[in-house]
């Protein structure tokens, strides 16, 4: 807009009422741009997001393709990751508030655009794409590839997690409906995701995603930082609203109001993805490496209604492996990480000893239901071939919300819980003339109190087809804890097609804990036995 430049004269009107003209025509002039601000503004609130996700729910889906141009889709993983905010533009920066904002260029495997709004005292208000936000070093001709109405493909959210000076990353939404967290000195690793639906199932998985979101400013004094977002997929609509907290334990608590568009076959509920390649219980890897063990989790943790704490060690199948736990109104539930030992990865850039453990812990009663396990074959760590979710045992209706509240806690450290002991290594071996012994460690405070002649007893059980043998129970004085080891033979003899197709025989259901008279000292340990 041109500036308004005065009329030569104007001989009708005193001094005074030229002033008081002058006084009305720069109100009107600066009216415009003004009220033009006012409506990109709107009010806000959790029930928007709902809304929005109920009328959603009533309309086709739309994958929103074609918004990212194909020279942006066509970079390759260095040159997209060449294409870097600028740590001095991020949000809030200047503002001297707890949590700053950066964000993610559209392109390589993120092709859609996420609007992004920003919540000021109630009101929402689009943050528009700026190219100038970015460097984006030797990738010249992407600037110009960008159309006029553009955005951004995620977001990263910094804090003070480790030192009131400087602000680190503590979580970040990109990809999908995935996201991740770490907690005060860790490094990024497993992931959480918003939804999981058809999830190793035949016909193939639907991947939701987060298609909006609306950010809450903070106060000099927040302690949290809320993101809402919309989900959309062929098969669901949904309103997520998430509470961060960064800090030893960071913890996000969710409420998620879901709408079926259509049946499935599975539905998961907070779903977490991990890797894992190879450890200590691992009988044959499928790689050569240098390293003793690679994964970001290596268990599955499971508190159910009745108390009882149940410890699946996790594996590289060779097979897809899906396994049912059930847990009707599950108390927790979660993918962790307990070796923290360096000499135990010898990775020294991966740190793998510093991954966070991530804990599920539902609000209230979620109904009957189970803990699924899909462990996935894999060759590299690059994939995450670990899911975990719960699913409920009845379809949830169509086109009526559904709404779930938990907390996230990305743990630093071993995670610990109420039972006296836990399981901290799983080992096996071949035996002469047939079966597999398997080495259990638990420790904890409790149990390294406990010293020989204290009658621990270790109680084993086995699924059908198999015999117990050789149970043992003894100090390791090299860790302060308890061992219990045992000997698993199958004694029913292969099929036909068993003998040709070894990996297709049933696996061994094995739980063991050890007790100390009528006292359960340590959670349930399971595995499957693949005789």
């Amino acid at each position: 807009m041109t500036a308004m430049r005065p009329p030569a004269s104007l001989p009708c009107l005193c001094k005074g009422q030229v002033l008081l003209l002058w006084t009305v025509l720069a109100l009107i002039w600066t009216a415009a741009p003004a009220q033009a601000e006012a409506e990109k503004a709107a009010p806000f609130s959790r029930q928007t997001v709902v809304d929005k996700a109920r009328q959603l729910n009533k309309t086709p889906f739309d994958p929103a393709a074609g918004q990212v141009p194909q020279a942006l889709l066509d970079l390759d993983y260095d040159a997209w990751r060449d294409i870097r905010f600028r740590p001095e533009k991020a949000l809030w920066k200047n503002e001297k508030l707890p949590f700053q904002l950066q964000f993610f260029h559209p392109g390589l495997f993120y092709d859609r655009v996420v609007p992004i709004h920003i919540v000021t005292k109630g009101n929402a208000k689009p943050l528009p794409f700026d190219s100038s936000l970015f460097d984006y070093g030797d990738n010249h001709t992407v600037p110009e590839q960008i159309p006029d109405q553009f955005g951004f493909a995620g977001f990263r959210i910094h804090g003070p997690i480790n030192t009131t000076k400087y602000f680190d990353e503590i979580a970040v939404f990109l990809g999908a409906s995935y996201f991740r967290a770490v907690a005060k000195g860790q490094v990024y690793g497993l992931s959480a995701r918003g939804l999981a639906i058809d999830t190793a199932q035949p016909d193939g998985e639907e991947f939701p995603y987060f298609r909006e979101f609306w950010i809450e400013k903070p106060t000099r004094k927040s302690s949290s930082l809320t993101v809402h977002a919309l989900l959309d997929s062929k098969s669901c609509t949904g309103a997520y609203t998430f509470v961060i907290r960064g800090g030893k334990t960071t913890t996000m608590d969710v409420t998620a109001t879901l709408f079926m568009r259509a049946p499935v076959a599975k539905i998961g509920i907070a779903p977490l993805t991990s890797m894992f390649l190879f450890g200590e219980n691992t009988d044959e890897r499928k790689v050569r490496d240098f390293r003793p063990e690679v994964h970001d989790s290596d268990g599955l943790l499971i508190r159910n209604e009745t108390g009882e704490w149940f410890w699946r060690p996790l594996d590289n199948p060779v097979n897809l492996e899906v396994n049912a736990f059930q847990a009707d109104n599950v108390r927790g539930f979660g993918l962790l990480q307990r070796d923290h030992d360096f000499n135990h990865y010898q990775d020294l850039e991966a740190n793998q000893e510093r991954r966070p453990s991530l804990w599920v812990e539902p609000k209230g009663n979620w109904g009957k239901g189970h803990v699924e396990l899909v462990a996935i074959p894999t060759d590299k760590e690059i994939h995450d071939n670990i899911v975990a979710f719960w699913t409920p045992d009845d379809a949830l209706p169509i086109g009526v919300a559904q709404t779930y509240e938990y907390r996230l806690n990305w743990h630093a450290g071993r995670f610990t819980h109420p039972p006296l002991g836990y399981a901290t290594a799983s080992r096996s071996g071949d035996v002469e003339g047939g079966g597999k012994r398997f080495v259990i460690d638990f420790n904890s405070k409790a149990l390294q109190l406990l010293r020989q002649p204290t009658p621990i007893e270790g109680v084993v059980t086995c699924g059908k087809g198999a015999a117990v043998s050789g149970l043992h129970v003894e100090k390791n004085p090299h860790t302060g804890g308890w061992r219990l080891s045992f000997v698993i033979k199958s004694d029913e003899e292969p099929s036909a097609l068993e003998k040709v197709l070894p990996n297709r025989r049933t696996p061994i259901d094995i739980r063991a804990f050890l007790r100390l008279k009528d006292t359960t000292l340590t959670e349930t340990w399971n595995y499957a036995y693949h005789p």
